[in-house]
């Protein structure tokens, strides 16, 4: 195995070991863990926290999105409401939808305390500000004909095989880098390569794992393929994932923050907000 195909996948397994649930299921059921269940963080004390505001946005579904009554719902919703239950803090939190291009001023402006809106932890956004431990990252995945027969280990299977992936994107070099083997085939369009993916004139599909994950629940890919291998996590081509952001001189609400964020996740309730919103699993 070629040294960066192994590390890759040491890295799959090191940072994203999945709890299996419901058998045959299971692959779908995976639930990203982040969290060591033997670490101990230190519960804060926010009794000088007059108020929690959390601003996200209004229409990035399934994250925010306003239901069917115009009330603002959606992961990041209840994924705010869970922290705020954990941090015994309920009667203090509020949570406002903006327009996305509105969130920096309002912060800048002090009219919240947290940014809880899909906001990658990137060198520029570290600029302006502090962030919590990332709670959801994007993986890359393989997608497949059902009748395929490609498993681990990837880097063997995609032998000579045709692998369609969006050109110029930082999956197409991943799959160049760790796949060498494959047969890129590249496209302009994320839809005319899930058409061929679905006709049967690709061997697989390298992309975006929620993406990927969306488009198979979807009506369009006409139940004709699945996940196979992954997921694959690789900091340096698809980032540090979402975390929550606040102003520099409140980064310790940003551990306040990861205390919750760990007990969310080692209580299983992370894994119920996950599987509601996203029910086939990119992981």
């Amino acid at each position: 195995m070629p040294k960066l195909a192994a590390a890759l996948v040491l890295l799959v397994h090191m940072l994203c070991l999945p709890a299996a649930v419901g058998g045959a299921q299971a692959q779908e059921a995976a639930i990203p863990a982040y969290w060591d269940e033997k670490e101990r963080l230190p519960k804060p004390d926010l009794s000088s926290l007059g108020r929690l505001r959390f601003l996200t946005t209004i229409d990035f579904p399934p994250f925010n999105f306003l239901d069917g009554d115009g009330r603002l719902a959606g992961f990041h919703v209840e994924l705010a409401r869970a922290i705020c239950r954990e941090l015994d803090i309920v009667a203090r939190c509020q949570i406002q939808g903006l327009p996305w291009g509105e969130l920096d001023a309002a912060m800048e402006a002090e009219q919240g305390e947290a940014l809880l809106a899909a906001t990658a932890v990137t060198a520029q956004t570290r600029e302006r500000y502090a962030f919590s431990r990332p709670y959801l990252r994007f993986p890359a995945r393989f997608a497949v004909p059902r009748a395929s027969t490609m498993a681990e280990p990837m880097h063997a299977a995609v032998r000579g095989k045709r692998i369609g992936v969006l050109a110029r994107s930082a999956h197409e070099t991943m799959l160049r880098r760790y796949f060498p083997e494959a047969r890129p085939v590249t496209y302009s369009r994320v839809d005319w390569l899930y058409d061929d993916l679905r006709e049967g004139k690709l061997d697989g599909a390298f992309g975006d794992g929620m993406q990927l994950s969306f488009w198979l629940a979807g009506s369009n890919a006409k139940n004709c393929c699945r996940f196979a291998g992954g997921p694959y996590l690789a900091p340096e081509f698809l980032g540090h994932g979402l975390a929550i952001a606040v102003r520099h001189e409140g980064a310790a609400l940003a551990r306040a923050f990861d205390y919750a964020l760990r007990e969310i996740g080692v209580k299983g309730v992370f894994a119920e907000l996950y599987l509601k919103y996203f029910p086939v699993s990119f992981y």
